[in-house]
């Protein structure tokens, strides 16, 4: 019998390395992305090519609007910060994101008899998102182990975090060894009109010098370079 595995594939970098490894590891590929009305909804086309890149099983993009609770440069009429990384939790965290989208996941694996999930969390290389910590991650692997009905029978769940402890530049390098073209993916939270990298967003200059850092050519066009 096939292993499955629910893959959180919002089109970043970081998921669709996360993709990989799952295919790698052997596992079909259950895609599952949220369309939350982000501000970057081109991100909803990378996960597209992402999953037919895999060979995703299924690849389910779901609607969920947040613009209805707000709270988030994602998600609101707050501006994106253009001027550099900055220290603390930035106006980009979208509130309990993680907690939310994990939650999907682990339904969407009960559903489809899967018991390994992926998610690209990341706490070297990243923005202060406080649900991107370590901790974050066994507490929720402990919500599955108590609310579900598979971890009764003693299957439970695997939350697989395999760029946890990783840089971009890591992960970048890892994207290229998987053979996989990073221009598939999205990163820029404040896309330009014609679909380019904004090059001053958070993400964008963590993508940028993970490429740089790593030696590898950024495949990326970005409108503005940082």
């Amino acid at each position: 019998m096939s292993k499955k595995a629910v893959i959180l594939l919002s089109g970043g970098l970081d998921s669709m390395v996360c993709a990989g490894l799952a295919r790698e590891a052997g596992f079909d590929i259950l895609a599952l992305t949220i369309d939350y009305n982000q501000r970057h909804r081109v991100e909803l086309e990378a996960a597209s090519r992402i999953a037919a890149y895999v060979e995703a099983r299924r690849h389910v993009v779901l609607p969920l609007d947040l613009t209805r609770f707000g709270g988030s440069a994602l998600t609101d009429d707050i501006d994106v910060p253009k001027g550099g990384v900055e220290e603390g939790i930035p106006v980009t965290y979208v509130p309990a994101r993680n907690t939310v989208f994990l939650s999907l996941c682990l339904a969407f694996a009960e559903a489809g008899n899967a018991h390994d999930i992926f998610i690209g969390v990341n706490s070297l290389d990243y923005s202060g998102y406080p649900d991107c910590r370590p901790e974050f991650i066994a507490a929720f692997q402990e919500v599955a182990r108590l609310g579900t009905k598979a971890a009764d029978s003693g299957e439970g769940y695997r939350i697989n975090t395999p760029l946890q402890h990783m840089t971009k530049a890591e992960i970048a390098a890892e994207a290229a060894r998987l053979g996989m073209d990073a221009g598939m993916s999205w990163s820029c939270y404040d896309p330009t009109p014609d679909h380019k990298h904004c090059g001053l967003c958070d993400s964008c200059r963590l993508r940028r010098e993970g490429f740089a850092a790593a030696g590898l050519d950024d495949p990326t066009v970005y409108a503005t370079a940082p």
